[in-house]
């Protein structure tokens, strides 16, 4: 596995306890339920390492289907 970097983070407290509650939920720590929520968010948006460059995790918008006029 790669190697961590440390950092600070500053939170809402109320958040922070919800966190907490949901970590001890998952029976993981707090740092690992934060980065399983970042993780989560980064694969959702399409930005999670080894996703494509650029794609945003954003479908193009989809085409309504051509009909046949009828005569």
């Amino acid at each position: 596995m790669a190697g961590r970097k440390a950092f600070l983070l500053r939170i809402d407290p109320a958040v922070l306890e919800q966190l907490q509650r949901w970590a001890g939920d998952e029976l993981r720590s707090l740092n690992s339920q934060i980065e399983f929520v970042l993780r989560r968010a980064l694969a959702r948006e399409g930005r999670a390492p080894g996703s494509r460059p650029g794609s945003g995790g954003r479908a193009a918008p989809r085409r309504p289907p051509e009909t046949e006029e009828q005569s």
